[in-house]
């Protein structure tokens, strides 16, 4: 499996950005699709996170700002970024697990949002 993501950018805090991951590959294997962020010097931490039959959870730092989706016949996943904060700056990577919660990562795409 194959991802690449897109999207990232500098914008102002209070604006939106909407960042794309393209899958490819041997996609029947997988079960869950989400983004994740990493800042320089903390760990990466889980943002959002989009089941194969929909079902969607966020991080609380994101919840009502952000909304994950999917195109099923495009087979790219979709992080929506809403009223964006300057602490949203980080590196996102998008992920994909299989059923034996194996990941796949793709390179991160840099989002910064300038106060």
């Amino acid at each position: 499996v194959q991802l690449q993501a897109s999207g990232g950018g500098l914008v102002q805090a209070g604006g939106s950005l909407r960042l794309s991951c393209a899958a490819s590959g041997r996609l029947s294997s997988i079960n869950v699709m989400g983004w994740y962020r990493q800042v320089p010097g903390k760990q990466r931490e889980l943002v959002a996170t989009i089941t194969s039959g929909g079902g969607t959870s966020y991080a609380d730092s994101v919840q009502g700002r952000f909304t994950i989706s999917r195109d099923n016949a495009k087979n790219t996943v979709y992080l929506q970024m809403n009223s964006l904060k300057p602490e949203d700056t980080a590196v996102y990577y998008c992920n994909a697990k299989t059923a034996t919660y194996y990941s796949y990562w793709g390179r991160g795409t840099l989002v910064t949002v300038s106060s």
